[in-house]
């Protein structure tokens, strides 16, 4: 049976109250992406960015999985083939809605890391700059999120799977953030058939053999019900 690997995006969340970047009066535009979701504003002001994942983390909590999350945790349980979801998000909505296979290539809020000896653990509700490391006891606890210049989770098994892929989809991605945007190209390389479901098209709709432009709440349960004959 044919399978199927899945992109998804800040898109797909943002039905369920979780802002993408680009949301205007949303949580990100009241922060300098330089000072929070870096490697060097970390080292300059841990509090502050405590304090902004803190808030993502409350909020991803109260927000509740939506119609798309649901059609692809169908999909994963109904489909006979293999399929493989790849998220850029870091919320959680794609567990609570029942997918059991997410690959979180940029991290997640529910995880905390050492910065000084690489230790993950389960993060609590709100963390702080002088918490301590359950391992080594250094104060370096961070949120286990990749940031901008640091290189994602699960590179190398993520291209494995693309590249033996049947069916690649990319679903409410903006094409604008590498790596993930590079992965239509190789799927494109490996032959790969491609899809793209989104609001609007991106960067990189060209790339790809169909498109389904549209709320996610509705193109993705859509596509789900296509693909298992059940529309």
């Amino acid at each position: 049976m044919r399978k199927i690997v899945i992109l998804t995006g800040a898109g797909i969340s943002a039905e369920s109250g979780l802002g993408t970047f680009r949301d205007a009066g949303g949580l990100w535009s009241q922060y300098d992406l330089e000072e929070v979701a870096t490697p060097d504003g970390f080292a300059r002001n841990p509090t502050l960015v405590h304090d902004f994942y803190n808030a993502r983390r409350a909020n991803a909590l109260n927000a509740s999985p939506n119609a798309a999350h649901a059609a692809l945790a169908r999909l994963e349980r109904d489909w006979p083939g293999e399929v493989v979801l790849i998220t850029q998000n870091i919320d959680d909505l794609h567990e609570r809605a029942g997918q059991r296979r997410v690959i979180h290539m940029h991290g997640e809020l529910t995880g905390a890391l050492c910065a000084e000896c690489g230790a993950h653990w389960q993060a609590p509700p709100e963390m702080h700059a002088d918490d301590p490391c359950p391992e080594c006891g250094a104060a370096a606890t961070r949120p286990d999120i990749v940031w901008f210049g640091e290189m994602p989770y699960d590179m190398d098994l993520i291209e494995k799977h693309i590249v033996s892929a049947d069916l690649f989809a990319a679903i409410g991605t903006s094409g604008q953030v590498f790596p993930a945007a590079g992965f239509v190209m190789q799927a494109n390389a490996a032959g790969v058939e491609t899809v793209e479901l989104n609001l609007e098209p991106s960067e990189l709709s060209g790339m790809f053999d169909a498109r389904h432009e549209g709320p996610a709440t509705d193109v993705v349960p859509t596509w789900v019900s296509h693909l298992l004959g059940t529309a």
